[in-house]
């Protein structure tokens, strides 16, 4: 705990069995006191190595749900958990863990209700491995979004993200989409909301065990990133009302 607050780092995992160890092994547990792992259907034995290496708190989805199905997963048993603050880490280990220490003493000194890693912040992508092509699609992409949405953030697409329970407990994060699009609709959400996000540089690894998407997913992903922030940007202006900004509380 820091200052009192519950901590639960969530992670999302589908075929993470080779990466999952090394990722667990850098979660600072000298302040994280739950850790959750929802395995979305994965083909290899994510579950069992789930189970060897003691995470507590194992969910297995019967049906593949995709990414975002299985985020809604990992957020709901983390406030039946009671967390304060929610961490969402990719298990593939391109992510360092060593940031949540930093990312949790934002939220729990009221700084921020949310931070995300970065791995544009600095020059951790390229360094790190990031293709050529991605780097450049997430740049254009956050470009377009930061006009459409009216912010400033560095990127919108970071696996490595910290909330506090009052985002959680008032988005409605069930409404999004299963696939990858659910991230940038939360991000959406957070914003309309009226929350505010801070960034923290972090390094990130690109190597064969670690999770990717291929161009063909990439460019779905990227319309539906650039409809969710159309649909924020009319929103704003108040010429649509969609329901997944309509709040819980």
């Amino acid at each position: 705990m820091i200052g009192a607050k519950k901590i639960v780092v969530v992670l999302p995992a589908y075929n993470a069995a080779l990466t999952l160890e090394k990722t667990f092994k850098e979660i600072p547990f000298d302040i994280v006191d739950e850790v959750v792992l929802v395995d979305d259907c994965s083909k290899d034995n994510t579950v069992e190595v789930a189970k060897k290496i003691g995470i507590n708190h194992v969910i297995s989805h019967e049906k593949n749900k995709g990414y975002g199905g299985n985020q809604k997963t990992c957020y709901t048993k983390a406030l039946e958990l009671k967390a304060d603050i929610v961490i969402m880490l990719h298990p593939d280990y391109q992510y360092t863990p060593k940031l949540i220490q930093s990312m949790c003493y934002l939220i729990a000194n009221d700084l921020y209700p949310a931070v995300f890693g970065s791995r544009i912040l600095g020059k951790g992508a390229l360094k790190g491995g990031m293709p050529v092509y991605k780097y450049i699609f997430n740049r254009m992409l956050t470009l377009t979004q930061n006009i459409l949405i009216g912010q400033k953030l560095s990127e919108y697409h970071t696996g490595f993200r910290a909330f506090n329970k009052d985002i959680l407990e008032t988005i409605n994060y069930n409404a999004n989409s299963d696939d990858f699009v659910f991230d940038n609709q939360m991000i959406s959400q957070i914003f309309y909301a009226g929350f505010e996000i801070a960034e923290i540089t972090c390094p990130t690894k690109y190597f064969p065990e670690a999770s990717s998407i291929n161009f063909q997913r990439s460019a779905k992903y990227g319309m539906g990133v650039l409809g969710t922030s159309i649909i924020h940007f009319f929103n704003r202006l108040g010429l649509l009302k969609s329901s997944i900004y309509i709040t819980k509380k």
